[in-house]
This record gives C-alpha cells, sequence and structure tokens, in this order.
C-alpha cells in the first residue's frame, strides 16, 4: 500500500506527538428514529448530546471547534429540503439553524444539488436572521461519484459541467442576498483523486472541499482499515493540491464504521468494538494529524434503506451512528477520548 508523507506513516506504528488537533464534527440526519422530521427540539436534544463530546485527554485537548469565527462545534447536513421519505419532506433550516444558535453550534449547511432551487429557498429564507450560525455552504453530495461511477445509467447525480452550474448558481444567489461563506461540495476520495473532479476543484468559487473516505466501503478487515483510510484521504488530497493552483480548505467529509448486528461488507464486519477500533486507531490520528473530519454519523437512523459500495454489495446504513437512535452511547464505558496513540490498547480495541 502506498501512503504519502502527508499523513506519516510512521505514526501508524508509534505512538504520535501532538503539535496540533484537528477538528472533529459530525454529519446529522433530519430525521427522528421512525422517519417523523425533526424540529427545533429534537435538534437541540441532539446537540447537547453532541457537546458532551471529549474525545481527549486533558493533557491534549482535542478542538471540537470552529477554526474560523468564535470557535463552536460543527455539524454538517446533506438538504435543506429533505426528501428521503417519499411525500414526508422535511424542512431542515428553520429547525436546525435556530437550535445551533440556541445550543452554540455552526452548520455547514448542504444544499442537495438535484433540488437546487427548493433548497436554496429554504435555506435562504432563514440564512440572514441566523448567518452566524453557518460555516459554509456545500452543493452537492457525491453527485460526481453518483453519477459517473454508480452502475445506473447516470440516473442520479450530476456531470461535472452541471455541478459545477450548480455551485455558480447558488454562488450568486449568495452574493445577491447579500451573503458570503465559503461554498464547495461533498464527493468520495476517489473522484478526486482519480481526476473526475478536476474542474470542480479549478471553480475559483470553490474554497472548501469534503473528501468522503471510508475503510469499511473498500471491502478491508477492521486491522487494515485505518491504513486504507489514511491513504485514500492523502491521495485525494494530494491530487487536490496538485491541481487547485490555490489554497482550498479540505475536511474529511464522512467516515465511520457501522454497528448493525450481523451485517458486514466482504471483510467488513459491523460491530460496536469494530467501530470503537475504527475510532480509536483512524479518526483520532487523523485528528491527531491537524487533519479536519466530520464523523458519519452523529447518531443511528433506523428508518434509512440499505447503501451500496464499489462492488455493488448492499449493507444496511441504519446503525452507522456513535450514538444509538435514542441518543444513548455505543462505545464501551462510553468513551470517546482520544489519545492520539495509534498503539493505545485495551480489551476492545481490536488491533
Amino acid at each position: 500500500m502506498r501512503v504519502s508523507s502527508l499523513f506519516v506513516v510512521a505514526a501508524a506504528t508509534a505512538p504520535l506527538c501532538v503539535l496540533g488537533a484537528g477538528t472533529l464534527g459530525f454529519a446529522l440526519g433530519a430525521r427522528n428514529a421512525d422517519g417523523s422530521c425533526k424540529d427545533q427540539q429534537a435538534y437541540e436534544d441532539d446537540f447537547d448530546v453532541l457537546s458532551k463530546i471529549s474525545p481527549n485527554p486533558p493533557s491534549t485537548p482535542l478542538k471540537q471547534l470552529d477554526p474560523h469565527t468564535e470557535n463552536l462545534p460543527i455539524v454538517r447536513t446533506y438538504a435543506q429540503v429533505d426528501g428521503a421519505i417519499q411525500n414526508t419532506p422535511c424542512s431542515v433550516s428553520g429547525a436546525i439553524l435556530p437550535a445551533a444558535q440556541a445550543k452554540g453550534f455552526q452548520v455547514v449547511i448542504g444544499l442537495w444539488a438535484e433540488a437546487l432551487d427548493a433548497d436554496i429557498k429554504e435555506f435562504h429564507t432563514y440564512a440572514k436572521q441566523y448567518e452566524s450560525t453557518v460555516y459554509a455552504v456545500t452543493v452537492g453530495s457525491e453527485s460526481l461519484y453518483r453519477y459517473y461511477h454508480e452502475t445506473d445509467g447516470h440516473t442520479t447525480g450530476l456531470s461535472n459541467t452541471e455541478l459545477n452550474s450548480a455551485i455558480n448558481t447558488y454562488t450568486q444567489a449568495m452574493l445577491d442576498l447579500g451573503l458570503k461563506f465559503p461554498v464547495g461540495t461533498a464527493d468520495s476520495w476517489n473522484v478526486y483523486n482519480d481526476g473526475t473532479a478536476d474542474d470542480i476543484i479549478q471553480n475559483t468559487n470553490v474554497s472548501i472541499l469534503l473528501v468522503n473516505a471510508f475503510g469499511y466501503w473498500q471491502d478491508v478487515s477492521i486491522c487494515n482499515a485505518s491504513l486504507t483510510y489514511f491513504d485514500d484521504l492523502t491521495q485525494a488530497y494530494t491530487h487536490i493540491s496538485s491541481v487547485a493552483g490555490r489554497s482550498i480548505e479540505l475536511w474529511n467529509g464522512e467516515t465511520g464504521w457501522p454497528t448493525t448486528p450481523g451485517a458486514s461488507y466482504g471483510s467488513a464486519i459491523d460491530g460496536v468494538n469494530e467501530a470503537y477500533t475504527f475510532f480509536k486507531q483512524g479518526v483520532c490520528a487523523l485528528l491527531g494529524w491537524n487533519k479536519n473530519v466530520f464523523y458519519f454519523e452523529a447518531f443511528d437512523e433506523p428508518w434509512k434503506p440499505a447503501s451500496t459500495g464499489l462492488s455493488n454489495q448492499t449493507e444496511p446504513e441504519t446503525g452507522w451512528g456513535l450514538y444509538n437512535s435514542d441518543r444513548t452511547p455505543k462505545f464501551p464505558n462510553n468513551d470517546y477520548s482520544c489519545s492520539f496513540d495509534t498503539k493505545e490498547t485495551n480489551s476492545n480495541i481490536l488491533c
């Protein structure tokens, strides 16, 4: 496996000396466990739980913070009119933004690029009032991956030209309203690495990119998952840097490990200890290298349909949360700490 110097591979086999720590954020769904739409109180309840996560020992504080403005914890969303369940759309901005303001969080606003007009209308109804809670705006979620890499004949997602047009359309709508947020997109690591996303990277309206990477969906065992994760991100980040021609803020837009009993994806086996191991050896290590991570996802979503990986095998997407759907902790002893020592061991770490 090729691992470049961006994530120093020696740290995978030795304790990590932490000079700074990256920001830990959370992907947050728009629906309750039964599929109904979250209201402001539900989001506030989410934030109450997430604000208590302190994945760090006191000697190496992990900044679960916004590096741009007021040092606030952060979540990301996917659409502002969530249409995941037919005929029951959820209005997201009007619920999550006041909740974020009340609880001291910031939000990366996700706009579903294939329904851009409706999402812009929903978001801009509240954007001026809650401007200080908005960290950035991403237009599209794996739009290029779904268009170019899923074997469905381009029936979902957007082409490069279409996604660039959507990004430019939103940028102008934002400026017309007198707003100025960092704008970008979120997509899979491989479309950034293989050149598929080069036109997006070179769009000067793009100032932030979220790069999704999962050892799990690469069909590797838990004991190889962290190195696969580091390698995938290294390739993507290196390629972005080589073609951008300017500074772009980069986040690992999604990563995680599912805990659905009895499920697996090839060599990747679901389980609580597997998720705990990946968090300790993968997520914590990346944070220790001062890279920003959105964990997918904050809470289980038992209403969700299955997802499909690169090998076209489907797997339930109901059990990816750091927490159960009732907001109770999953990890052994409620341990969400990061020692930043990739050789940390305890009876629940599998490798």
